[in-house]
């Protein structure tokens, strides 16, 4: 304290020697800035008596059951109020969509194949306008919570979602990916693409985007709603594995795809929007090849051949006659 008290001296005698300024040594108050400690040394026993040591639980002791018994570790997790360990695990349940599709749409066979003037086309056109009413009364619902929904302006809507989610899953941007798809289509388009490398682009559109069917399901308060659209579009996909071979597909040339993707929304959800639900694949398509999977090739070893080696015959010694 004296050490201090004389260094504040120094540095008034050395100011009042400046003939700009004049201070005071009536006007130093002296403070001490000693870390830890109180600034008013009053009440310093009632200040350590405040302050309370809370015993924490060890947690490595805890995870290593062979240092309590059964009895044991259950007086020390109710000691600090430490919940039991349960050995079921419940799976969580996701409220932001549905776990399958409203009554999915069938598509009719040969679609894509047949004009529209042939005879095949007017029929595939006719029953499709059969079954619109059930689509028509959805659209309406649909419509009593979003006013501004009109079938054309979402087939657009529905190519952009689409793109953006093709894109998002060919550069893994797996956040960017879950704002376009819902929980379900997430889970089966990331499967199995771990170490491949997916190159996909959307090069045009060989027909306009076209709503072909609607539904809605759920009460009041939980209302979903899913529209199916019709995509004929010309697109590259190629896959290549770990190792950079090419396993499906070309980047160079484009094919002609048709597809029928579902969009769902949960309508009463207030920050609710269309996101890509399924792809429905019809009972009459014919079943895809696999893709073949690529694995190290392991190295042999080559060993040489040992022959067996023929042992020598014992010739029998015949006895002499001289008796030696």
């Amino acid at each position: 304290m004296a050490g201090l008290l004389t260094t504040r001296v120094s540095l008034i005698k050395a100011i009042q020697k400046t003939p700009t300024c004049f201070i005071a040594p009536t006007q130093v108050e002296i403070i001490r800035n000693r870390m830890g400690k109180h600034w008013v040394p009053k009440f310093k026993k009632q200040r350590y008596e405040k302050v309370i040591k809370v015993e924490l639980p060890d947690r490595k002791r805890l995870n290593n059951s062979n240092d309590f018994t059964e009895e044991e570790q259950r007086s020390y997790m109710k000691k600090f109020g430490i919940k039991p360990y349960r050995t079921d695990f419940e799976k969580g349940i996701v409220m932001n969509c549905t776990s399958d599709i409203f009554e999915a749409y069938v598509p009719p066979e040969g679609d894509g194949k047949f004009s529209v003037a042939s005879k095949t086309g007017f029929q595939q056109t006719a029953t499709t306008i059969g079954k619109k009413t059930t689509s028509m009364l959805s659209i309406r619902k649909i419509r009593s919570y979003i006013e501004e929904f009109s079938q054309e302006a979402f087939a657009e809507e529905a190519r952009d979602i689409y793109i953006k989610a093709h894109t998002a899953l060919a550069e893994k941007d797996f956040d960017n990916l879950t704002d376009h798809v819902t929980e379900k289509a997430y889970m089966a388009m990331t499967h199995n693409i771990k170490n491949k490398q997916i190159r996909w682009k959307f090069i045009e559109s060989l027909e306009p985007a076209r709503l072909v069917r609607a539904r809605h399901q759920g009460a009041n308060d939980q209302m979903y709603a899913q529209v199916t659209v019709r995509f004929h579009t010309k697109q590259s996909l190629a896959v290549y594995d770990r190792f950079g071979r090419l396993m499906h597909g070309s980047e160079f040339v484009g094919k002609d795809v048709l597809e029928y993707i579902v969009f769902e929304r949960f309508l009463t959800h207030t920050y609710g929007s269309w996101r890509l639900h399924a792809k429905i694949i019809p009972p009459w398509h014919p079943e895809r090849e696999p893709i073949p999977t690529t694995v190290v090739k392991p190295v042999i070893e080559a060993k040489e051949e040992q022959l067996p080696v023929a042992k020598a015959k014992e010739i029998p010694q015949v006895p002499r006659l001289d008796g030696h």
